[in-house]
């Protein structure tokens, strides 16, 4: 079950692609939701986003295009709030366009669809319980079950002739206190004697993520060849467990996968991710990347089987680093940098047909868009442009499949031309929301800092905007800290939903956040309350000039690295603000260094431990912590947090909520005990959203 809540996580930080909900199933004697997506007719009046109907899109994961090229599967979840329930199911749509259809009609998720041929596919349902493979025709009929695994399991891989499926399951691998005290049942206790003792949102307790394989010919499979046996890590990696990071060899004889294969104090301190190549017929396990110490994951074979593509950062504990695209000859056993002249990532690595070109995603000015390289020359070819975000792709001829999102507008499939970058749109999954509300305007404006750069700056307006009027303004924070400020659709930090309540929005690509070129990116580290502080003021100071911004109701909002930001702009504002509100940021660098999981990003970014008193870079950080300036707080401020947070644990907002109110700070605390580091059940999230913009109206309003 972490897995599958982990995979929520990834879901809802900036909506891209995973099976949520997958874990959950339905019985006979439980009640089923509605599922009803439709608005009411208030809805539709209103004509405007509001916390209810961000909940009724629909939510477009995982597209999946048939060998021939006609057709695509694709999931699509919904969810029904007042039951906080959701559900997957699987749709199916002409590649050359036309209605999008259900394909299945079964009881509780279909998630992980893949093609078998060009008139059967192969996915993973609950609808009999645990999560296991099936497979059906095109038509939906008759669906065959593939797999009895005890368990369920979490992923699926068919080899590339069909004949040997991998899949994915938590393994049980260390003994626990259970085994240790079986006449103690009902005790509840976690014991470690290590670091890495919880991730993200879960304990490391005594299962591992393991992969199998198995033969497809022998009927009903019920158990697989561990791949990893009695090995105490994960693959794919933990949290995100994404098994794009495992992949067959065309000739099906090897499983290329990414792991850590760490343990303790020196997985927390690293980065050092490496992908291993497993031989089926010997059983051996080959390193294929253990010079690097950084990154190393999301191994893709060339068609021919010989070349591995794979993503690698090279800075050891630097998560944000250049995410550079490497070759891997398998015969003559060595590697090629293939981006070294080209500044930014490249990510979603895909061969051509006749392995020349190397495709990819990367961002430039805030935008993800689809690009390709010529594997001889190494020329990249930029294919798309436009404010948008690309996510995934796949190639079909010299036509692309691709999934994108923009600031008003949630996942949708574009078909792409490859030598002209038109795009036809192929799906329209919520129309039946767009038809009836008016999304804000989304405008570039480039801002000049203290230090003389240019800085992107997306202003984003009210639907009805009228420019004879005053509005209040926020000044939106990003997390991160390095993720750049670019076309998402958040399913909770939504500038739509922002716009609606009738704010201005300015959200700044400050500092310290990609597709601006790496010095750009890099330069927030060690410098937290730096340069990308005035990047805000100059932003928001910019901004407030305009006449249709009032500049005595401006605000300062932001989750994680911009809740941090949120704290220290609040000792720093020089009255600029008249509210604030800070999601799960870091109030204490010196509790939080200490209470953190991932012990190498603080190791990184702040520069190290505070006990290191010769650790110039480090000890600036600490004395520019957000704690030493809460004596300046004057602005009311909100500060909400999750019980399940284990990034940045709750007790850092509860610090702050205490420092606010012993100063007499109009302040507020909204906990949720059952949430991580982010805000994933319905309910719970509509909840945020009214006490987001209660606090904000009282106060800017």
């Amino acid at each position: 079950m972490r897995i599958l809540i982990s995979l929520m996580i990834a879901l809802f930080a900036f909506s891209w692609s995973c099976n949520q909900d997958a874990g959950k199933t339905a019985t006979e004697n439980t009640p089923q939701p509605e599922f009803n997506i439709e608005l009411t007719q208030a809805e539709k009046d209103g004509g405007v986003m509001t916390p209810e109907i961000l909940w009724k899109f629909r939510r477009l994961s995982d597209p999946q295009l048939s060998p021939d090229g006609k057709k695509v599967i694709f999931g699509l979840t919904v969810y029904d709030a007042p039951t906080n329930e959701s559900k997957t199911e699987i749709f199916m749509i002409p590649f050359n366009g036309g209605e999008a259809e259900k394909v299945l009609e079964l009881g509780g998720s279909q998630f992980n669809q893949r093609w078998l041929d060009n008139e059967q596919f192969a996915f993973i349902s609950t609808h009999e319980g645990t999560a296991q493979v099936y497979k059906a025709s095109v038509s939906g009929a008759d669906p065959k079950k593939v797999t009895n695994i005890e368990g369920g399991i979490n992923s699926f891989e068919y080899s590339p002739d069909g004949s040997k499926i991998l899949y994915t399951k938590d393994v049980k691998v260390v003994k626990d206190l259970e085994d240790k005290y079986p006449d103690l049942p009902k005790a509840n206790a976690i014991a470690a004697d290590d670091l890495m003792y919880r991730h993200w949102n879960h304990w490391n307790d005594d299962k591992f993520s393991h992969i199998f394989y198995a033969s497809t010919g022998d009927g009903l499979i019920k158990k697989g060849k561990d791949i990893m046996k009695d090995e105490p890590w994960d693959s794919p990696l933990s949290p995100w467990f994404d098994n794009a990071q495992i992949t067959w060899s065309p000739d099906g004889n090897t499983i290329a996968y990414t792991c850590k294969k760490l343990t303790g104090k020196e997985y927390a301190v690293s980065t050092n991710s490496d992908i291993y190549l497993y031989n089926l017929q010997t059983g051996e396990t080959a390193n294929i990347t253990k010079e690097n110490k950084g990154y190393d994951k999301y191994p893709v074979y060339s068609h021919d089987g010989r070349y591995i593509a794979y993503e690698s950062m090279e800075t050891p504990g630097y998560e944000s680093d250049k995410n550079r695209l490497f070759v891997y000859d398998t015969e003559a056993q060595t590697r090629q940098y293939l981006t070294e002249n080209f500044e930014e990532n490249a990510s979603g690595l895909t061969w051509s047909e006749d392995d020349t070109k190397i495709y990819f995603v990367s961002g430039i000015h805030a935008t993800y868009q689809l690009y390709k390289m010529d594997v001889q020359s190494r020329e990249v070819t930029q294919i798309t442009d436009g404010h948008h975000n690309y996510q995934s792709f796949a190639l079909n001829g010299n036509k692309m499949l691709g999934m994108k999102m923009k600031h008003s507008m949630a996942s949708e499939l574009f078909v792409v031309d490859e030598e002209s970058g038109e795009e036809t749109r192929l799906t329209h999954v919520n129309k039946h929301i767009y038809d009836h509300i008016t999304m804000g305007k989304s405008e570039e404006r480039w801002v000049e800092t203290t230090d003389g750069k240019k800085m992107l700056v997306w202003v984003i307006y009210p639907p009805d905007f009228d420019d004879t009027k005053s509005y209040p303004a926020l000044l939106y924070c990003q997390g991160g800290p390095q993720s750049a400020v670019s076309h998402f659709f958040s399913y909770r930090w939504n500038f739509q939903m922002m716009a609606a309540n009738d704010y201005v929005i300015v959200a700044p690509n400050r500092r310290g956040l990609p597709t601006f070129g790496q010095e750009w990116n890099r330069q927030i580290s060690g410098d937290y309350s730096g340069q990308n502080i005035d990047d805000y003021f100059s932003a928001i100071d910019a901004l407030k000039k305009e006449p249709f911004i009032d500049e005595e109701r401006l605000g300062a909002v932001g989750a994680s690295y911009g809740g941090y930001s949120v704290f220290y702009l609040a000792g720093h504002h020089e009255g600029r603000f008249s509210a604030f509100i800070s999601h799960c940021g870091m109030f204490n660098f010196e509790s939080f260094y200490a209470a953190t999981e991932e012990t190498f990003f603080p190791n990184h970014d702040i520069g190290g431990a505070f006990w290191d008193k010769d650790n110039k870079v480090a000890q600036r950080s600490y004395e520019n912590s957000p704690h030493k300036f809460v004596q300046n707080w004057d602005t009311p401020i909100m500060i909400i947090t999750g019980g399940k947070d284990f990034r940045i644990p709750y007790t850092e907002s509860l610090q702050a909520f205490n420092a606010a109110q012993l100063n007499d700070v109009p302040s507020r605390l909204l906990y949720f005990p059952e949430e991580s580091h982010f805000v994933l059940k319905p309910q719970n999230s509509i909840l945020w959203q009214r006490e987001f913009f209660g606090w904000l109206d009282k106060y800017l309003k």
